[in-house]
């Protein structure tokens, strides 16, 4: 099933809460739980601080949060469509409850890096499960409004929950923050349990075998043109992102001489620009369609950052930053349409999973870099060169999304026929190998498709031999 064009009346944006119940429990959910991460987060790296003053352990902290949302989406992706997704989140939630449960009770490092890893593969197939299900909880013309309200208080959880976290942990503690957290997952549990499992997918799932499976997500995303927009626009973005993430304190406190109350002004400036953004996109997508919003809010990425880096002062740069900021909340919800919009209902769930992957991936290597090019060239370079990068992102994005038309009227029939076509690849690629012959089929197979069939062999093989009776 595949989402119309966004017409959103803003008066009438939060009722959307209320017209779908289901999304409003999926909302409530997402957004304690966010609320409840992001508190936690800061705690944990608070105590991995007071318990080793090593940066190599903070940065273990980091790697194993984010290292296990990569593999799944690469490796365990088409879960997520062939399984019910109501019972992948609610088990996802059940497990980061448990984990943090557990959290106050422990207190060496390898415990707590070890359980955040935990915590990172639940993570990995409730995010990608629960945006794959929103287009099937809403009518088509609300499906921008509800990613711009999902995204919204998201923001607001990532801007509020660390503040909270740090005064918790000032006053009682890492156990605190982690009780509260776990709590939110119990919350989000018994939401998503309020949903009907037929509401959260309307398709019935297809699979040809796990690592078809897989090889045919990462094909669609490589063949779909609005999934593959988002792969390649995005990733180009997020190495600015990494650069400006790293250099943000050296910016304010060395470069500005800002401080600490500096450094704290551009964390919020970055906020509250990702809120403004991220709201009030779903009506300028109704009013200027999906591509002039999408190149739109790249370049004022770009131009909002720039401005930053040539600001002379710390609340100058505030306020670009909030332009900025205001800019990236918006690709985020145009990112998320075009991929739900982009891929059917059957492949949504392994194709978010394997962008979402890529992105992990790419903004974790920029970040080791910028960490390098920050020390040698000094933060606000790599903040100029964060805003060329977004400037570019610009210019790719409006290069590959030529097949969408500008006028929101026409965008529905052109995601349709991205869709099919994109669908049909893999059919021809994949339905009549068993009825042409051995030979033109290993001739048609891509590198991808062998290497998944290699692995699926050794997984029968491997079945095989376990069923065979003991000597």
């Amino acid at each position: 099933m595949l989402a119309s064009p966004p017409d959103v009346e803003t008066s009438s944006r939060l009722g959307l809460l209320r017209r779908s119940p289901s999304f409003g429990y999926l909302f409530f959910a997402t957004a304690g739980s966010s609320f409840g991460t992001y508190l936690a987060a800061v705690a944990l790296v608070l105590q991995i601080k007071e318990l080793t003053q090593s940066g190599e352990w903070i940065a273990a902290l980091l790697i194993a949060d984010f290292l296990p949302i990569v593999l799944i989406g690469f490796l365990l992706g088409p879960l997520i469509d062939r399984v019910s997704r109501r019972w992948l989140m609610i088990v996802s939630d059940l497990v980061r409850f448990g984990v943090f449960a557990a959290l106050p009770f422990v207190d060496s490092a390898v415990g707590l890096v070890a359980l955040a890893a935990v915590t990172g593969i639940a993570t990995g197939f409730f995010f990608p499960a629960a945006n794959a299900a929103i287009p099937n909880l809403v009518s088509d013309d609300e499906l921008a409004n509800a990613n711009s309200l999902t995204v919204t208080v998201d923001t607001l959880a990532m801007t509020v929950g660390p503040i909270a976290g740090a005064l918790l942990f000032a006053v009682w503690g890492p156990s605190v923050p982690y009780a509260v957290n776990a709590v939110t997952f119990l919350l989000s549990a018994a939401l998503v349990a309020r949903i009907p499992d037929r509401m959260l997918r309307s398709q019935d799932p297809l699979t040809r075998g796990h690592w078809r499976d897989v090889a045919d997500g990462v094909k669609l995303v490589l063949t779909a043109k609005p999934l593959r927009t988002v792969l390649v626009v995005w990733n180009v973005a997020l190495v600015g992102s990494g650069g400006v993430n790293v250099a943000e304190v050296f910016f304010a406190k060395d470069t500005l001489d800002a401080g600490n109350v500096g450094f704290g002004a551009l964390v919020a400036a970055s906020g509250v620009g990702l809120a403004l953004g991220s709201f009030l996109s779903a009506p300028s997508l109704g009013r200027v369609g999906l591509r002039r919003n999408y190149v739109g809010s790249l370049v004022l990425m770009g131009v909002g950052w720039g401005a930053a880096a040539l600001s002379p002062t710390i609340w100058l740069a505030v306020v670009f930053v909030i332009g900025g900021a205001a800019g990236n909340g918006a690709v985020v919800v145009c990112n998320r349409l075009l991929v739900q919009r982009g891929a059917p209902d059957q492949y949504r769930g392994r194709a978010l999973a394997t962008i979402m992957s890529s992105n992990y991936a790419v903004l974790g290597l920029a970040m080791a870099a910028a960490g390098v090019l920050t020390d040698v060239f000094g933060a606000r370079a790599v903040w100029i060169a964060a805003s060329l990068l977004y400037i570019l992102a610009a210019f790719v994005a409006l290069v590959l999304t030529r097949w969408l038309p500008v006028t929101t009227s026409e965008e529905h029939d052109a995601f349709e026929a991205s869709s099919e076509s994109a669908v049909a690849a893999l059919a021809n690629g994949n339905g009549s190998d068993h009825v042409r012959g051995s030979d033109e089929s290993s001739h048609r197979e891509t590198g991808l498709e062998r290497i998944a069939t290699l692995l699926e062999e050794i997984e029968a093989r491997r079945k095989a031999e376990s069923k065979r009776p003991a000597p």
